[in-house]
């Protein structure tokens, strides 16, 4: 549900599994029903990647799900509950329910398994999957480690064996909220570290924002229930790593841009796909407030997006906090580092 480049790519993913007797992407832009139905290419969100032949797309939420034994849903963070309440009337019984997609929702500041809880009927097997995994390079079938996490522990080893490959590798957990502001918050860090690299930073302070970014996170993640451990695994530490170095994530993209002069709304409105770090930029900061946790880097990244605070200011002004001892982010709950 939801025809982004991550959908795609997972999409045709299973599709090559040959598990199951079909695979139907849905997808709300006709051009992209019609591209993947044509010619096998999604040619606005994944273009030059040929698909698996069988892969068929459908622009009718009902009839994507008729019969469906697993639902991947994977619409961005901010429409998931739209898209997914329309789902939900046509939900087969018992069909598995995967959300893959990364974010909080903006609005209710709430995980999208929580949203996905809401929206579809009681009872219904739901996983969420998350960690590094840039869709491009899991299309070329680059060895890939991801985890699958639900709070009934045979759901998640349920999702291991729905999309394990030999180049696709599914690890199983039960902490779903860590797994899930893991994969969200981890882009607000992503930003900043692009909005480092725009300004000609080295790695001295990318190797620091990286760390400290970790502990915020952590401390935002355990102020909220989740499991300290679990940021310093593949949706924490992993993801983060990924999102803040690759060349191939929008977050850092969108941050190089905007140290390089560029305005948010011209930057964001040259993007096909969803920056997801601009919303989530904005609920920590909420989040961090409502809870007591200091979140220094957050804030001074959502100053630049929405208040027009320089980057370099907003750098100085991280390095001339108040001294501190080094803790870890997940030490004692919440409260300020």
């Amino acid at each position: 549900m939801g025809g982004g480049a991550w959908g795609t790519a997972l999409a045709d993913l299973l599709a090559r599994t040959g598990r199951f007797e079909s695979v139907t992407l849905w997808a709300r832009e006709p051009e992209v029903v019609d591209s993947i139905n044509r010619e096998h290419v999604n040619h606005v969100f994944l273009p030059g990647a040929p698909l698996d032949p069988t892969l068929r797309a459908n622009g009718d939420l009902a009839a994507t799900v008729r019969g469906a034994e697993v639902i991947v849903s994977s619409a961005p963070s901010h429409v998931a509950r739209q898209v997914m309440t329309r789902v939900s009337p046509a939900l087969p019984r018992g069909a598995l329910v995967v959300s893959v997609s990364k974010g909080l929702e903006p609005e209710r500041l709430t995980t999208l398994s929580c949203v996905l809880g809401e929206v579809l009927p009681p009872n219904t097997p739901l996983a969420v999957l998350s960690g590094p995994s840039f869709a491009q390079e899991v299309y070329q079938h680059q060895p890939t480690a991801v985890v699958a996490a639900a709070r009934d522990h045979a759901v998640a080893q349920q999702v291991q064996q729905v999309f394990s490959t030999n180049y696709f590798r599914v690890y199983s957990h039960t902490d779903v909220l860590g797994v899930e502001l893991g994969g969200a918050l981890k882009n607000v860090i992503a930003l900043a570290a692009g909005i480092l690299e725009g300004l000609g930073l080295g790695h001295n302070t990318r190797a620091a924002l990286i760390t400290r970014g970790l502990a915020e996170i952590t401390r935002l993640g355990v102020a909220l229930g989740a499991e300290p451990a679990t940021f310093a695994g593949l949706a924490g530490m992993g993801d983060l790593i990924l999102t803040a170095t690759g060349p191939l994530s929008r977050n850092r993209s969108l941050g190089v841009e905007l140290a390089r002069g560029t305005a948010l709304s011209h930057a964001l409105a040259g993007r096909a796909s969803v920056a997801e770090g601009v919303n989530t930029a904005r609920a920590a900061v909420t989040l961090g407030a409502r809870h007591g946790v200091e979140l220094p880097i957050a804030q001074q990244v959502a100053a630049v997006l929405f208040d027009g605070k320089p980057p370099r200011q907003a750098i100085a002004d991280l390095m001339e906090r108040e001294l501190k001892a080094e803790q870890w982010g997940g030490e004692g709950g919440g409260g300020s580092r």
